[in-house]
């Protein structure tokens, strides 16, 4: 007869995982003799070796019980299809290390080529890293929000860096991230956004696209908030001279 802990030791375990097995019903517990201690038999260390074996396989315990007292054909059938179901965790794993391992590339999870090359373009052209990434969420809002405009966008954003004068005003504004909100700076590199927007005004898409990518944008630097705010204030005193009654 064993005392729980040779039976433990027996059969490679803990005395807690028999006390477990003995919980949930898998292994039977003996009754005490005559000292208080319980004693087990030949039977429980070979019982408890199955259910180490199994488990180790990755049955899980709530099927140990029904593989233990099955029949040969049944025993056979029921780890063909636990064989079936590792597969499918398999292949599962297996995809969820391919998306994992695409995450190195970033952009190229959730964005076409297209936009990850512009992406890639503006960084070597200088573009600080906190504006690309802004620049990234801008594509990610237009691609669930209005994605037939992105092409045309694309195209026009471009367009726009094969221009020197604006990526001259595309770098000031990036270099004025952690510009002071009143900083004298600021008014001169307004007049040249605002004027760089009246000469290149156009449909800003989408208004709850472009509301969210102005959010975004703001959210990243009182300079910039500030920047944002005046030339929202000067697009729309030019859509309604002064005097004149606003259109509602």
């Amino acid at each position: 007869m064993l005392t729980i802990g040779r039976l433990a030791a027996t059969a490679g375990v803990t005395v807690r995982a028999v006390r477990h097995y003995h919980h949930i019903g898998l292994l039977p517990e003996p009754e005490r003799d005559a000292s208080g201690y319980r004693r087990y038999s030949a039977q429980a260390a070979v019982d408890l070796i199955r259910i180490k074996t199994l488990a180790d396989a990755g049955v899980p315990l709530a099927r140990v019980d029904a593989l233990l007292h099955a029949e040969p054909a049944e025993f056979a059938d029921a780890i063909a299809d636990l064989d079936a179901e590792l597969r499918r965790k398999i292949d599962r794993l297996t995809e969820n290390r391919h998306r994992i391992a695409e995450l190195t590339g970033g952009e190229r999870l959730i964005l076409p080529p297209g936009v990850v090359a512009l992406l890639e373009r503006m960084r070597g052209l200088g573009v600080s890293e906190q504006r690309v990434l802004l620049e990234r969420d801008a594509w990610i809002l237009m691609q669930a929000l209005d994605p037939r405009a992105m092409p045309e966008r694309l195209r026009d954003k471009n367009a726009a860096f094969d221009d020197p004068e604006t990526l001259r005003v595309y770098l000031a504004c990036d270099q004025a991230v952690g510009w002071d909100p009143r900083d004298p700076r600021l008014d001169r590199l307004i007049e040249d956004l605002d004027a760089w927007e009246i000469e290149h005004e156009r449909d800003g898409g989408r208004p709850g696209y472009r509301e969210l990518v102005v959010s975004r944008i703001s959210e990243a630097s009182p300079a910039w908030q500030r920047i944002v705010g005046e030339l929202a204030h000067r697009a729309r005193s030019r859509q309604c001279p002064s005097g004149s009654e606003p259109i509602r």
